[in-house]
């Protein structure tokens, strides 16, 4: 009978089990606590207070990396957060579009190091002058780099693109660029950032900042559209 077994003879995963199950059955019997000994890696063996003190160092430690790298998270985003508004307070304080729209390039060049831009818009702004990272009165139904399932979305999207539709947008520039970021602006048209670095607009990246830049330009550009 199972019951009859002796100590001895009981598996230790029963043992495990029951421990398991009464965590506090060594403080029943400390003697027995103090004589247990636990293999350490390095050889030898330590006693079970001693082992437990060193566990306990050893997750202490992780969960002071692991708010460390929380609180790295949560001052980087704050750094975005301060730039972004700086960008936004920059487009909705200039007197005119052109201006604005000067500013927006401006800031994502020196706030976020951005290498190249292209704003495309669906629609002709007389208000704007020639710029090179501009294109105006494209047609939506054809949009360069294959964007349409990019404006059916109507969400941000990042990551690598082939060489053919990064030359459709960024024209002679886009050879040299090896991540995208692309921020529909609803009606009005797409603002696509790239970059040289492959990994600096990553699939599935967070979206968040990319969409509030977004969401300011075209706010800048419907009021402007809107009016005429």
């Amino acid at each position: 009978m199972a019951d009859s077994l002796t100590p001895l003879e009981i598996p230790a995963e029963r043992v495990a089990g029951y421990l398991e199950q009464h965590p506090d059955f060594l403080a029943d019997y400390p003697d027995l606590a103090l004589r247990l000994q636990l293999p350490r890696e390095q050889g030898g063996a330590a006693s079970l207070a001693v082992w437990q003190l060193q566990a306990l160092r050893e997750r202490n430690q992780v969960l002071q990396q692991q708010l460390a790298e929380l609180t790295r998270i949560a001052g980087d985003n704050e750094q975005l957060m301060t730039r972004v508004q700086r960008l936004t307070l920059a487009v909705f304080e200039a007197d005119d579009l052109d201006v604005a729209l000067g500013r927006l390039v401006a800031r994502l060049g020196e706030d976020f190091q951005v290498e190249q831009l292209r704003l495309m818009l669906f629609a002709e702004f007389p208000q704007l002058g020639p710029h090179d990272w501009l294109r105006c009165g494209l047609d939506s139904a054809a949009a360069p780099g294959g964007m349409s399932e990019l404006l059916a979305a109507g969400q941000p999207w990042s990551g690598r693109m082939a060489a053919e539709r990064l030359g459709e947008i960024f024209g002679d520039e886009g050879g040299r660029l090896r991540s995208v970021a692309l921020l529909p602006l609803g009606r009005v048209g797409v603002l696509a950032l790239g970059s040289e670095d492959p990994d600096r607009f990553q699939p599935g990246m967070g979206t968040l900042f990319l969409g509030m830049i977004a969401e300011a330009v075209t706010v800048a550009l419907d009021r402007v559209w809107v009016s005429d």
